[in-house]
């Protein structure tokens, strides 16, 4: 079963972060100009202090309106992280992100942030893994 650590290698291990201080507005011209759905808000150590989705924003204008773009990226994030493991399986964060119903996961190796993925670079792989295990069944039925 492929694990985190595959997808990390295709995609790298860069990770845009805001500061706790940023507002809304500049995070959500940031998520626009990377064309991403979460960012990592980080202090000035470099210590993950939540994470700031698109749904956070959405809900945030649900809650505040326009003036939440004034607010600050600490006001809105999610500060109860969670994190995968560059051995998780597929499978394993499949079922953390849908039972939890979020769409990324920073990546923690020995304590260390080592990248972030998303729904779609799971569901990315899950569908390269599922294309090439029908290939091979259909190469065994030809042959046999």
């Amino acid at each position: 079963m492929t694990s985190v650590a595959a997808i990390l290698k295709d995609k790298g291990d860069r990770v845009v972060a805001v500061r706790p201080e940023d507002t809304i507005d500049k995070v959500v011209a940031i998520l626009a100009r990377e064309k991403i759905g979460a960012v990592l808000v980080r202090d000035d150590a470099g210590q993950v202090l939540g994470v700031l989705s698109e749904r956070d924003v959405i809900r945030g204008l649900g809650q505040h309106g326009a003036g939440l773009l004034e607010r600050h990226a600490a006001d809105m994030m999610t500060r109860a992280v969670v994190y995968c493991a560059p051995e998780d399986t597929i499978d394993e964060v499949m079922h953390r992100m849908t039972q939890r119903r979020f769409r990324h996961l920073p990546v923690l190796a020995g304590g260390r942030l080592v990248g972030m993925i998303s729904i779609g670079d799971v569901v990315k792989i899950r569908i390269a893994e599922t294309e090439l295990e029908a290939e091979s069944l259909k190469a065994y039925i030809a042959t046999g």
